[in-house]
Parts: structure tokens; C-alpha cells; sequence
């Protein structure tokens, strides 16, 4: 089961994952793989990909460059940083805090996000998979 060629093998603890070849499944047929790929030439997989692909590239591209702006203002900018906004709290410091506010709101947003449009369309996509698996087995679970 595993071979010298697995850049995980040498990570294992002595004797633990290893197989002794007991526990083997058996290979899925063909056809089973066909399944995964009608699914996912499915409009509804291309849908949930979209909507998926709609949020985090612009989420990323405006996180990014927040964070770029900050650290090239902070390293080409030193006066501007250090200007006070309420007593010893310079700009610095709130933009550094806001990078933390927002790494919490695009959290929360893609957790939301996840919830609201992708969630359900996806876990119909499983479960129609897993008929799908089931019935190309012969009803075998």
C-alpha cells in the first residue's frame, strides 16, 4: 500500500497506517468513475463552481490588496504610519488592527456565503453522486 515513492511514507509512526494487506478495498470499478465525471460536466456542479469562484476571487484580489497596501505604506510610509490618531495609537496600529477586523469579516462572509448559495446545491450534488455510485455497484453500499 505504501512505497518509498510517497512523500508521506517516512512521516508515519512505526507500524501505524501500514497495511498488511487484509484491509484492502476493493478497486472501484469503471464505471463508478464515470459517474463523478457526469457530475461534474453537470450544470448544477458548474453552478456551484461559479458561485464558489464568484466570491473568493474578488474576496482574495481586495484582501490582497489591502494587505499589500499596508505593508508597502508601512515601509515606504514610515511618517504617515507613525502620525497619532488618539493618544499613543498611531495609523499603523489601526490599519494592523483593521487587518485582523477584516480577516474576521471575510471569514464570516464566506462562511455565510457557503451557507446561503452553495451549501444546499452541493449537498444535492452528493447525494445524487452517491445514488448514482450506488446504483452503478449493483445496490451495494
Amino acid at each position: 500500500m505504501y512505497s518509498s515513492d510517497d512523500p508521506w511514507y517516512d512521516a508515519l509512526a512505526s507500524g501505524w497506517g501500514e497495511s498488511d494487506g487484509t484491509d484492502v478495498p476493493e478497486a472501484a470499478s469503471p464505471v463508478v468513475g464515470d459517474v463523478y465525471l457526469e457530475v461534474q460536466r453537470s450544470a448544477a456542479f458548474r453552478e456551484v463552481r461559479s458561485r464558489y469562484r464568484r466570491f473568493v476571487v474578488p474576496a482574495v484580489a481586495v484582501f490582497l490588496s489591502w494587505y499589500v497596501a499596508y505593508v508597502v505604506t508601512a515601509t515606504t510610509a514610515p511618517a504617515l504610519m507613525a502620525r497619532p490618531v488618539v493618544g499613543a495609537v498611531n495609523v499603523a496600529m489601526v490599519a494592523g488592527l483593521g487587518q485582523f477586523l477584516t480577516t474576521f469579516l471575510l471569514t464570516w462572509a464566506y462562511a455565510r456565503h457557503a451557507r446561503l448559495r452553495r451549501d444546499r446545491a452541493a449537498l444535492e450534488l452528493r447525494w445524487e453522486t452517491q445514488e448514482l455510485t450506488r446504483a452503478t455497484r449493483g445496490g451495494a453500499s
